[in-house]
């Protein structure tokens, strides 16, 4: 795919929704703010192994205050060495480490059941983990690869949820962050398989919601981040930092966020302003992803 004639700042420019747009970490994101401040709180986070949630959600939350990290991921060795970085940020928090392949419903079982032995509440989850894009075309690629990605970012996302809801209870005033992926909202050629498994993630979100009211969900974009699942047509519009991701994912777990309860964000987009439009966001049912139109009956079609 090439992209060479597109401006670096092209992607976060075409799914601009406030006037201002970050790259790197600002004041209203800062996790040790005390705004922001997740003191006493234990939070789950998936892909926590590397990448963004390596770099820059587990350590966002440490210094936000949280009691309790719990690192999921496939790597072991990768997962102590995260806890080693982040107890040099954090010495007094706790890190408890496991060892995890989120799309086996027994693995996601038995951890689970472990971790309900150890904490009677789990208070924030981060799904961050996830697999990423396939460059063909449909007609090209092999359907093993193609279901791959729902594998992980769909069947993955589900039974970390589910356990999640079940440790808790249904009636628990907990929250969800989805970190999914403005490719959902788009069509780009030969990543059908990677959109689409992303946008079922949007949309469990939806029913997590509409089954559980007392959970706050959210969908976030974590805009372009340089890390090894990058695409190499990618590269070049990497200008996200791993910082940024993690302030406004604390930013989200915390009061300020409520009203985007439900709702799809970019990390690049101000989140000051997205408080100065909270009343046009909830009022007119914006950043939720839905069918546009004008349905139902309501005499609109009496003199056809």
């Amino acid at each position: 795919m090439d992209l060479s004639h597109l401006p670096i700042d092209h992607f976060a420019k075409a799914d601009q929704f406030t006037r201002i747009l970050y790259n790197d970490l600002y004041p209203s994101i800062t996790p040790s703010s005390e705004e922001l401040s997740q003191k006493g709180k234990i939070v789950l986070i998936t892909g926590a192994s590397s990448g963004i949630g390596r770099y820059g959600i587990a350590l966002s939350f440490a210094k936000a205050g949280a009691s309790v990290l719990i690192l999921a991921g496939r790597n072991r060795q990768d997962l102590q060495a995260a806890a080693t970085e982040i107890q040099l940020v954090a010495p007094a928090i706790l890190i408890d480490i496991r060892a995890v392949d989120i799309s086996s419903e027994a693995e996601v079982r038995d951890t689970f059941n472990d971790l309900k032995s150890k904490y009677p509440r789990i208070d924030i989850l981060v799904n961050n983990a996830g697999a990423g894009g396939t460059s063909l075309p449909i007609v090209e690629i092999d359907a093993g690869k193609w279901w791959h990605n729902f594998e992980v970012n769909v069947k993955g996302t589900f039974l970390i949820t589910q356990n999640f809801l079940r440790l808790n209870g249904k009636d628990s005033n907990v929250t969800i962050i989805n970190v999914t992926s403005a490719a959902a909202l788009n069509s780009f050629p030969s990543l059908s398989s990677y959109s689409l498994s992303k946008l079922c993630q949007i949309r469990l979100q939806d029913f997590v919601r509409a089954e559980n009211p007392s959970v706050q969900t959210f969908s976030l974009h974590p805009g372009i981040v340089m890390t090894r699942m990058t695409p190499p047509f990618f590269k070049r519009f990497s200008r996200d930092t791993f910082d940024l991701v993690g302030g406004v994912t604390v930013w989200l777990a915390s009061k300020q966020a409520g009203f985007m309860n439900g709702r799809y964000m970019s990390v690049n987009w101000s989140v000051d302003e997205l408080i100065e439009r909270k009343d046009e966001i909830v009022s007119n049912g914006l950043l939720e992803v839905k069918l546009q139109g004008i349905f139902g009956g309501s005499g609109r079609f009496d003199s056809l």
